[in-house]
């Protein structure tokens, strides 16, 4: 007898603020309201912000599965907990959400012979270190389909080795209310919440501070440039990470401290956004970035580097610009452009907007992501060959 819903068990590492475990927890909610399907969620670690998010959703008991190694007795032990956990609930598609849940969501599946494993790869480069990158190929073997979130992506995967025919690609979502301001909003307060002077012109970037990956020095190199020739511009850093104090220094070293100002962790993207002028990502690697997306759906201009994903995304020249990663020069020069030419600039973000709408919403998310999960779960469910059965079983 068919069961009328499958059980999703969506495998995240931790609730922290990123791009990833956000993705993870709204792909939650929309399987939820959904209602073809039954979510799960578990963790690696409980900690960070996006937990109480998580909580609300009323799905049950987030189970942590905590490691501290993947040689140790205890990921046997948790591998256990897993594989029995998966069981328990029945569960028919596991859907990790990067390097660690991959190794352990992928492989305790494979124990437990879920019906379905998909794993996820989110990043083109400059991430993981080589012998990580070989643990993940193999832990690959294990899974039915390895889910990449842009087509970047996907060329860097098979690039690495793994099968063109095993990777599906699905884009990052986004839930437009997330970028949707109040009503009652105010200039001048959001201002006031960020700690940020009347009467400049805002330059933004969103992007946390733990990976030196997000180049955030190349956009305070491009700042002291668009600073020169547009005396009013400003520049917001919004994240927070170990990198803080140091780009606080660098800001200072190229005489940016009456410009540059560091808001922390934001809470309020949508006015944050709502106050800024331009918005720029400067990453030397990204997989699909959902600070574009939010830029966009908020009717910014954008000015990106040209890494990973970023071009699936940006129409150049009609929602924004891409520059190569590290050329602080041309950055500065399409950011000037953009400030000296406000009415382009809200023609490119409207325009963006509209592409967001149309490709990246949170619909079509869950619509490619119920495809995927349907497509695979009847392909467990069909008789198979011995010889496909023996190449799934090896991985091709």
């Amino acid at each position: 007898m068919t069961k009328s819903k499958r059980n999703v068990l969506l495998l995240i590492g931790s609730f922290q603020m990123g791009g990833a475990e956000s993705q993870i927890v709204l792909l939650t909610r929309l399987l939820l309201e959904g209602g073809r399907y039954r979510p799960h969620l578990a963790c690696l670690d409980r900690s960070g912000v996006l937990l109480d998010e998580a909580e609300r959703l009323g799905i049950g008991e987030i189970l942590e599965f905590p490691l501290t190694s993947f040689h140790d007795r205890n990921m046997i032990t948790q591998l256990r907990r897993f594989a029995a956990f998966l069981r328990e609930r029945e569960i028919d598609v596991v859907h990790t959400e990067g390097f660690y849940t991959n190794v352990f969501g992928i492989t305790g599946a494979a124990l437990a012979r879920v019906s379905v494993r998909i794993a996820f790869r989110g990043e083109t480069g400059g991430w993981r270190t080589s012998k990580q990158n070989l643990i993940e190929r193999s832990v690959f073997r294990f899974a039915h389909v390895v889910h990449a979130n842009s087509e970047a992506v996907k060329e860097q995967l098979v690039k690495d080795g793994v099968p063109a025919k095993k990777i599906v690609v699905v884009y990052n979502g986004l839930d437009m209310r997330r970028v949707a301001t109040p009503p009652e909003f105010r200039r001048a307060e959001a201002l006031t919440i960020f700690d940020l002077p009347d009467g400049r012109r805002f330059v933004t970037i969103v992007a946390n501070m733990r990976h030196e990956v997000k180049d955030h020095p190349m956009f305070l190199r491009a700042a002291r440039r668009v600073r020169a020739a547009v005396p009013d511009a400003a520049f917001v850093l919004a994240g927070e990470g170990e990198l803080t104090e140091s780009l606080r220094a660098l800001a200072a070293e190229l005489g940016l401290e009456h410009d540059v100002f560091f808001t922390g962790r934001c809470e309020k993207v949508a006015e944050l956004l709502a106050v800024s002028d331009v918005c720029v990502l400067s990453s030397k690697a990204e997989g699909f970035s959902n600070s574009i997306l939010e830029y966009m759906a908020a009717a910014r201009p954008v000015v990106v580097t040209d890494v990973g994903g970023a071009r699936e995304a940006v129409v150049e020249g009609e929602t924004g610009y891409l520059v190569q990663s590290g050329d602080d020069e041309t950055m500065a020069a399409r950011i000037i452009s953009l400030l000296r030419d406000p009415q382009r600039a809200r023609e490119m973000g409207e325009h963006g907007r509209q592409v967001v709408e149309r490709r990246f919403s949170a619909q079509a998310q869950l619509e490619n992501t119920q495809r995927l999960y349907d497509q695979f779960i009847a392909r467990s469910e069909s008789p198979l060959p011995q010889t496909t059965r023996n190449a799934r079983r090896e991985g091709v």
